[in-house]
């Protein structure tokens, strides 16, 4: 995680460890797994959804041979499900080592020798700092921006309840037009380097380099025409949202969901929460969950009830 345990916590259970410390994916997921348990949600795992429908009166989701049918549906995945590699990827020489950030999990995997990371956002920095420990590492890109402070000093300490809680949270939001212009320029950029600074990287050795562009005799080309014939290539070029499986008219012409703060005015009863600034920037991270999603339930209680209002009127 990128943000400390005491921004982590769910409503009505405080997530383990030190206030400041950063939890590991396991320590999270064990943390999600007691959530669920401590207050019994009626969680079917193993479901997955192949399509989403609507008939014209119910929604329809349907995964295998079982389908659901409801009036409402909220989709609670975050913008990060499938991941992305640039075309060319494939035109790679089929001895290189390729891994995306969504499979890596240690040096371990790759072939002995150099490696380069195409992508600078937090995973990239991360990745290349380890990797550097043991061997030679490029990293390819820019960061989109850096966090002035490190979360985990005291200076983030004084400057994070304020940045998080008023700059991020509440100012840079779909309702300002600070927060509309942030979105419009960030969105389909990675977010600002957070533990991993540049500086870090150039103290372990990591060599920085321009955009990864194209392939030359089956090797990765940069933009400055450098060629670099490296036995391994890790992407960290993000996510895709992976909507494909909802076969509603609710997307525009990038792919996007349009919302209104996660209700979709173009199928009624469908709403969304997790994603990428889905109202704030914070969006994405738990701590900002519990208002996005109390904002879409209210809507959806609201919308009920004027519906069996309705029924009754007539």
């Amino acid at each position: 995680m990128f943000t400390p345990n005491r921004y982590n916590s769910l409503p009505g259970m405080t997530i383990p460890g030190e206030d400041w410390g950063f939890p590991t994916k396991d320590e999270l997921a064990d943390y999600l797994e007691s959530y669920a348990e401590h207050f019994e949600l009626p969680i079917r795992h193993g479901v997955r959804v192949d399509h989403l429908t609507h008939d014209g009166n119910r929604f329809s989701a349907t995964s295998g041979d079982t389908s659901f049918e409801a009036d409402n549906v909220i989709v609670a995945m975050a913008s990060y499900q499938v991941p992305k590699r640039p075309g060319f990827a494939n035109e790679l020489d089929s001895r290189i080592v390729q891994l995306h950030v969504e499979d890596y999990k240690n040096p371990g995997q790759l072939e002995e020798g150099d490696v380069l990371v195409v992508g600078l956002g937090n995973s990239g920095a991360e990745i290349a700092k380890e990797l550097a420990k043991e061997r030679r590492v490029w990293l390819s890109g820019k960061p989109s921006a850096v966090q002035p402070f490190r979360p985990e000093r005291l200076s983030g300490r004084i400057l994070m309840p304020f940045v998080g809680r008023v700059i991020l949270n509440r100012v840079l939001t779909s309702s300002t037009p600070m927060g509309r212009r942030f979105h419009s320029k960030m969105r389909h950029k990675a977010m600002p380097l957070v533990r991993v600074k540049p500086k870090d990287l150039v103290a372990v050795g990591v060599q920085r380099v321009g955009r990864t562009t194209g392939v030359v005799d089956g090797y990765p080309q940069l933009e400055d025409g450098t060629v670099l014939e490296v036995p391994n290539v890790v992407w960290s070029t993000g996510f895709a949202p992976g909507f494909s499986w909802i076969d509603l008219p609710v997307f525009d012409e990038a792919g996007d969901v349009i919302h209104n703060r996660g209700v979709i005015d173009q199928a009624p009863g469908l709403y969304f929460v997790s994603l990428k600034f889905l109202y704030s920037v914070l969006s994405d991270t738990l701590f900002a969950v519990r208002r996005d999603a109390g904002y879409v339930v209210d809507h959806l209680v609201e919308r009920q009830q004027e519906n069996e209002r309705s029924q009754l009127g007539s």
